[in-house]
């Protein structure tokens, strides 16, 4: 009797844009640490962990992000969503997230991760 593969089928999908790269690897980095579990998903992406992780650490290094849009990427990664121009409070962090998710973007898109 012959086996049957029983592997589940993995698709790559490339990420809609420079946010959704952010989240899922805030998430998978937490997948990665234990904090929570990881719930079943058959969608691979095109990228690692390591390669956005050595990316946002180009980025900084090279000027291009700072450490306060660093700081408010963490920040409003850990709370999954991005800060919003018309809450007052956020309003300033609501123009460095989007200056910081061009720049990422930017640099997503020459590597491929981002659709077009």
């Amino acid at each position: 009797m012959k086996r049957q593969n029983t592997q589940p089928v993995y698709t790559t999908e490339r990420f809609q844009n420079a946010e959704q790269l952010w989240f899922w690897f805030l998430y998978s980095k937490s997948v990665q640490n234990g904090f929570i579990q990881k719930h079943n998903s058959c969608t691979k992406r095109p990228c690692e962990l390591l390669d956005v992780e050595t990316l946002i650490t180009k980025l900084y290094l090279s000027g291009k992000l700072t450490e306060e849009q660093l700081y408010v990427m963490k920040k409003f990664g850990d709370r999954r969503r991005a800060p919003h121009q018309y809450i007052w409070a956020e309003n300033h962090d609501a123009d460095l997230w989007k200056h910081a998710m061009q720049i990422l973007e930017t640099a997503a898109l020459h590597r491929g991760w981002i659709e077009k």
